[in-house]
């Protein structure tokens, strides 16, 4: 077997068997709601009951995570205001990752429980995968690696605008 080192990802192992405090709830001490969008903490973009974010170890550039506020466990526990705020972030995250790549697809899921591979497993978060016509699902089959195309500095910039944009018309 080849090894392939990825040093960045020591963090997110050490943060998911030692981290004290949910990722979607607190960042650097700050309650997520209270703190601005920006690239140090991948949030795009917020709404009344979730927000859009990065995620920082994607499958594919512009792996978009839409996550509510309120901190559950569990699908059954969403209220109606946030499967309504929840479902037009999603929408949303297709809108802008469409304008910016163009897919040809889309996986989108929700893992509950570490059972059924959530990473973070304590508050339910909702994943939006672009897919393309011969991307390169094969890599991950083949060879247990993933083939990431563009920075994260670079994915985020390009889905901001395009979300600053799409502000500027509304």
């Amino acid at each position: 077997m080849d090894i392939i080192w990825a040093p960045w990802r020591g963090n997110y192992i050490k943060m998911g068997f030692f981290e004290k405090e949910c990722i979607f709830c607190y960042f650097d001490n700050h309650r997520i709601e209270d703190i601005e969008p920006n690239f140090d903490n991948l949030i795009l973009y917020r709404s009344t009951r979730s927000f859009i974010i990065m995620n920082k170890y994607p499958y594919i550039n512009g792996h978009l995570m839409v996550v509510p506020y309120r901190h559950i466990d569990d699908l059954l526990l969403l209220d109606n205001h946030e499967k309504s705020d929840i479902f037009d972030m999603i929408q949303f995250s297709v809108e802008i990752l469409k304008e910016v790549y163009n897919p040809h697809g889309f996986n989108i899921g929700i893992n509950i429980g570490k059972v059924a591979g959530a990473g973070v497993d304590k508050h339910i978060h909702f994943h939006v995968v672009p897919r393309f016509n011969a991307d390169h699902n094969f890599i991950s089959t083949i060879s247990n690696s993933r083939l990431i195309n563009f920075s994260l500095r670079e994915t985020y910039d390009d889905l901001l605008n395009v979300i600053n944009k799409k502000e500027m018309r509304d």
